[in-house]
């Protein structure tokens, strides 16, 4: 059974959360590819989130950190001559470099998922992820 973590960005406030899904949840995404949306429906038992909102994919990595790149098709490892992102910076212009990276379909052998909410048009509600203390503002609330 495959098992993924989630990275889900929220547009709206900025922040990201990160969730691991596994069994039921996580072969829901398998084959699907950059650039999909999925309903929010799909993950319920990983993270509550409202019914009317979806997840787009923006990317992702493999178990040997190779990140996804969207313009290559399928679940395939392939090594290509990049000189810029994804998946390459080249220190100084012009620089390229031969680099492992995975195509832009989800598999089993994929370990993370980029996502970010996208909210309906009219949506007046509050951002989803919400910014939360830190931990030095929490202990000084508590004395």
């Amino acid at each position: 059974m495959p098992t993924f973590k989630l990275v889900i960005s929220d547009p709206l406030s900025g922040r990201a959360k990160q969730v691991e899904v596994k069994d039921r949840e996580a072969e829901r995404l398998i084959g699907a590819r950059i650039g999909d949306t999925v309903d929010a429906k799909l993950l319920e038992g990983a993270i509550q989130l409202p019914s009317e909102l979806k997840l787009k994919i923006t990317g992702g990595s493999g178990f040997e950190g190779a990140p996804m790149l969207p313009h290559l098709q399928g679940p395939a490892k392939r090594y290509l001559l990049l000189s810029g992102p994804p998946g390459y910076r080249p220190s100084e212009e012009g620089g390229r470099r031969r680099k492992l990276v995975r195509g832009n379909t989800v598999s089993d052998q994929t370990v993370q998922i980029n996502m970010v909410l996208v909210y309906p048009s009219d949506w007046k509600g509050e951002p989803v992820i919400k910014e939360e203390p830190k931990k030095e503002e929490q202990e000084a609330a508590q004395q």
